[in-house]
């Protein structure tokens, strides 16, 4: 879907500023979203999360922190999952606000261990096809020019591109339909090479080149 959180590649937002000696994080409130975005992963998928990021109040997105935007989208899909009612996380939200609630303690070594795993391993989302990838290494390609409604991992700034295949990595969990529960849809993914100045024209810089990880389907030929 195309929204605020699409900001790549777009221009008139000022340079970055990195935040020398930068911490994990900045408030003990940040490590708690961390710690329930992996104690309730399994109610959900990375893609189901990243969309529910995505469907946040633009004004509120661009306002917020980036472990408000985890929290966000963790309580809008608990809720539609049915884990948790609206009034329920309402009612829960107000205690804590009149500092009537604690935040129960509980001690389970299997989860922590198993969460601690994903933390140090990853989860990778890599599946094994029998078929063989559609492009090569060194074929040029572009990528299509869409606007789905749904979630996508195909970046507006890509979008109708000409590059080229640097890299083959194996098959994937196709994102666009793993968020909506429409399957896992494993595709092959791609490292494409894109030259600055076909994505930016004369404003790139002499030489310049970018390198972005596309599914399969997002491709196409010249």
């Amino acid at each position: 879907m195309n929204g605020v959180h699409d900001l790549g590649g777009m221009h008139g937002l000022g340079r970055v500023e990195v935040e020398r000696n930068e911490p994990v994080f900045h408030a003990d409130w940040e490590k708690v979203v961390f710690t329930i975005s992996y104690t309730t992963g399994s109610f959900y998928n990375s893609d189901e999360f990243r969309h529910s990021i995505e469907r946040m109040n633009s004004v509120h997105y661009l306002a917020s922190r980036y472990y408000e935007h985890w929290l966000c989208g963790i309580e809008l899909l608990l809720i539609e999952k049915g884990v948790i009612s609206k009034q329920e996380l309402d009612e829960k939200t107000a205690r804590f606000k009149q500092g009537l609630g604690a935040i129960p303690r509980r001690e389970d070594h299997n989860l922590t261990e198993k969460v601690l795993q994903i933390i140090k391993k990853g989860d990778s989302s890599r599946r094994d096809v029998s078929r063989e990838p559609n492009f090569k290494v060194g074929e040029a390609v572009r990528a299509k020019n869409i606007n789905p409604t749904g979630h996508t991992r195909l970046p507006r700034y890509v979008r109708g591109k000409a590059g080229t295949i640097a890299q083959i990595y194996g098959a994937f969990v196709l994102p666009d339909t793993n968020a909506h529960g429409l399957g896992e849809n494993p595709q092959h993914v791609y490292s494409v090479r894109f030259d600055g100045r076909e994505l930016w024209g004369e404003t790139s810089e002499r030489g310049e080149v970018l390198y972005v990880d596309l599914w399969e389907s997002y491709l196409d030929y010249p």
